[in-house]
């Protein structure tokens, strides 16, 4: 049992590029580039061993990375759906009755936007601008209620809007279902097994904010990675289901996909899509938080990699996303 423990705990493994099938040449370019680009961490995995890792600060530290708790969140909701929780089909307000109430008050037809709607970003809610009523709804007391005022300006799963207000009501309903904050209920669900210890996660009336808020190291993201990249087993354990992972990271929609500059994609459950025809290279998800934290995983070639940089603005995102196709692509034997 000890031993099961220390393996719980322990990082993972450290590999040499060469016994991995990479080339150590195209890794060691990025040394000198990531201080032209502002990059803060890299860490590549391949077959599960971190072959090349580089921190700015000289060590990994847990970080803010932003809209990639989107991704984690997405991992929660499955778990708590395997356990009988809710459905993807259920209606929001099934679980959020007071949300409810109020939302019908503007508009009867928000009864019809389900869980489902939430994960696509397709329910139909006037969200413009890319996600910018999210920042009038934190500087409000009451954001649930911030949510269900706002207008429904489409049908329910017609149209994609980035809305981060779907998150905090995913998140919403895994604190009415298990009477426990995201962040609570993801220590017993999934960071203690994978020995994800350093974890912060932002609350508002003690619902974990669930477009974004998270603060992780780099490593720790590269382990949650690897999860996805073993169809959600971890040692002996599933800790998500195997359909889920794959459900969750196909594409549901275009969502961004004609984006320019190419820093998104399609989109699946709270999870970024590209495929080998849009970026040349090959199939690929991730996740990705504002101003370029990335953390792609690449089944194709047994990858993980998380990229992330000083946050600079929206365009600049895109260097993380250069070098993966750069510099790790290139290194693949």
């Amino acid at each position: 049992m000890f031993e099961q423990f220390q393996q719980r705990i322990s990082d993972l493994p450290n590999g040499q590029p060469e016994d991995y099938a990479m080339d150590r040449q195209y890794l060691d370019n990025i040394e000198g580039i990531a201080e032209k680009w502002k990059l803060e961490d890299v860490v590549i995995v391949r077959s599960g061993a971190v072959v090349w890792k580089w921190h700015k600060q000289g060590s990994d530290r847990a970080t803010p990375i932003f809209s990639c708790t989107k991704s984690i969140l997405s991992a929660l909701t499955g778990i708590a759906i395997s356990e009988g929780l809710f459905t993807l089909d259920d209606p929001v307000e099934d679980h959020l009755e007071e949300w409810a109430e109020r939302a019908r008050q503007t508009e009867p037809r928000k009864s019809d936007i389900t869980v489902r709607h939430l994960l696509t970003m397709t329910a139909g809610l006037d969200w413009p601008e890319f996600d910018k009523p999210y920042f009038k709804m934190k500087k409000g007391k009451d954001w649930l209620h911030y949510i269900a005022k706002q207008p429904l300006t489409h049908e329910p799963s017609h149209t994609f809007a980035y809305n981060s207000g779907c998150s905090h009501l995913l998140s919403a309903i895994i604190t009415k279902r298990t009477g426990k904050s995201a962040l609570e209920y993801g220590r017993s669900r999934l960071f203690d097994q994978l020995g994800i210890q350093t974890v912060e996660w932002n609350e508002q009336e003690g619902v974990s904010e669930g477009g974004t808020g998270m603060q992780m190291t780099a490593s720790d993201m590269a382990k949650f990675g690897l999860l996805y990249l073993q169809g959600g087993k971890w040692g002996s354990e599933q800790l998500i289901h195997p359909e889920w992972i794959e459900q969750s990271t196909s594409a549901h929609n275009k969502g961004l996909l004609h984006y320019q500059p190419p820093l998104y994609g399609n989109y699946a459950f709270h999870w970024w899509v590209s495929d080998a025809e849009t970026n040349g290279w090959c199939d690929y998800y991730f996740a990705l938080g504002y101003g370029g934290q990335y953390l792609f995983i690449v089944p194709e070639h047994n990858l993980v990699a998380v990229i992330r940089k000083q946050v600079e603005g929206r365009n600049n995102a895109l260097l993380s996303r250069r070098l993966l196709h750069e510099y790790v692509a290139p290194a693949l034997l």
